[in-house]
């Protein structure tokens, strides 16, 4: 089986994130991050190629599967032959929203990417 071209769009710090990212530990498989927070270029690109502003999105061998859940990223795959059925348990939840936690990195995060000009 051929490896599969991956790219995701993602969130630093997001349950769904994680959930998507969990998947591709679980199979092995290697994937192009575009962190969305981070660079917010790849939010732009990500809202172009998916044709709306919810994330994760992943694009799987061309084929674009926005706003997913980890849980749904690992159906299709296994639907469309991507990778085989796998009974190893994920090592994050694969479908649920964000902790507070969670929330609070973020929060920092975009705080730390603001300059304030005297």
């Amino acid at each position: 089986m051929e490896a599969p071209k991956i790219t995701a769009y993602l969130k630093t710090h997001c349950g769904w994130s994680e959930g998507v990212r969990s998947i591709f530990r679980k199979y092995g498989l290697s994937y192009e991050e575009k962190d969305i927070i981070k660079n917010p270029a790849f939010r732009w690109e990500m809202e172009q190629r998916s044709g709306q502003p919810l994330s994760p999105c992943v694009e799987i061998n061309g084929q674009m599967l926005p706003d997913i859940s980890g849980e749904e990223v690992e159906t299709w795959m296994v639907a469309n032959g991507v990778v085989g059925a796998n009974e190893q348990a994920p090592d994050a939840p694969i479908d649920s929203a964000c902790t507070d936690e969670q929330h609070a990195a973020m929060a920092r995060a975009q705080m730390g990417n603001i300059r304030f000009i005297a």
